[in-house]
């Protein structure tokens, strides 16, 4: 691997080989076509290609579930990589079969963790590395700290060579932020009034995936890297309600009209958005993002959200099948709002 000290720019060789686990998802695509982009032999591995994310040209494309080692293995073969990057493994019991799978398999195996995972809610901001681990609200949260809990034991008692990175709130053209989805898009245009969670004061950090892909992939094969966590966003913080009148601009919108309800009440009405509201959404977070700065000196959040906005209108003008206007979720907003 690279030797590479903190700060220095050292650059992995163009010949990396580096293998994704998934690949397809909102993160890890952007993050699939840098690494082939900056010329590493790339090889995605999942249960099949995603039609709204295919696998770049020139990439290798793997059909196993990597639920199954023994399909993984197989066509896998005797295969090594430089690289090894997990966006799948989501419980502590996934996580002991990766190390178990791909111990002696890979030089730097780097585990997709969660921002969620800090402590909520904080007790101080920013954010850091060292921000304890907690959520008593969301169970995704736990299960990925149980994972970082594998994996670290596994490297301290066995050498495994992970790297922990923990994303925040990222997304692609495919991917609206709104509680409702297109569903808010449609009320934003029809006049109705948009529900936002909180008082629209909370403050949250969006990251589009082309400028976590800049940190993630600098962080190949970098020996400082090993055995470390990362915190990797953007810098631009913004209120909820911010967030939502960006998008209601990018839909064309001047005037919308924005009703607060208290998470608690959304998810006592609507018990599925709890967990991620009490566990992630409602509490303010910014992020110090110095020490992925400090190991990929390039890195830096360049897409500010109204930007990704426009991205995101652009791109459900050409797919009306994702225009869904969901009853439920128009039925449920009266409600709410009535409150």
């Amino acid at each position: 691997m690279a030797q590479s000290k903190a700060g220095s720019g050292t650059a992995p060789p163009a010949g990396l080989r580096v293998l994704f686990l998934g690949g397809s998802g909102v993160i890890s695509a952007g993050s699939v076509a840098r690494a082939a982009a900056l010329g590493f032999n790339v090889t995605v591995l999942n249960r099949g290609v995603s039609a709204r994310r295919p696998v770049p040209a020139g990439v290798e494309h793997l059909v196993a579930d990597v639920r199954d080692p023994g399909a993984v293995r197989h066509v896998l073969g005797r295969r090594t990589f430089d690289v090894v990057a997990d966006f799948l493994t989501f419980t502590a019991t996934q996580a002991a079969s990766a190390v178990e799978l791909f111990a002696g398999r890979c030089r730097q195996y780097i585990f997709i963790s969660s921002a969620s995972a800090y402590q909520k809610p904080p007790a101080s901001l920013p954010i850091t590395e060292s921000t304890p681990l907690r959520n008593p609200f969301w169970q995704y949260a736990r299960n990925k700290i149980a994972c970082e809990d594998v994996f670290t034991a596994a490297y301290r008692e066995l050498g495994f060579p992970v790297a922990v990175v923990r994303p925040s709130h990222t997304y692609d053209a495919t991917r609206l932020p709104l509680l409702f989805g297109w569903t808010d898009v449609h009320r934003m245009r029809a006049g109705l009034p948009v529900v936002v969670h909180g008082d629209g004061t909370s403050l949250w950090t969006l990251t589009h995936t082309a400028d976590f892909a800049v940190g993630f992939v600098g962080l190949f094969a970098l020996d400082a890297a090993v055995g470390g966590s990362f915190t990797i966003t953007s810098d631009e913080v913004l209120p909820w309600d911010a967030v939502y009148r960006t998008v209601a601009a990018a839909a064309g919108v001047d005037d919308v009209r924005l009703v607060h309800v208290a998470s608690d009440t959304i998810a006592a009405q609507a018990p599925e958005l709890g967990p991620g509201l009490l566990g992630d959404k409602s509490h303010s977070v910014i992020f110090d993002n110095s020490k992925i700065k400090g190991l990929v000196p390039g890195f830096r959040a360049r897409i500010p959200y109204s930007e990704g906005a426009r991205q995101i209108m652009a791109w459900h003008i050409g797919h009306p099948e994702a225009r869904v206007v969901d009853p439920v979720h128009m039925a449920l907003s009266d409600r709410l709002g009535a409150l």
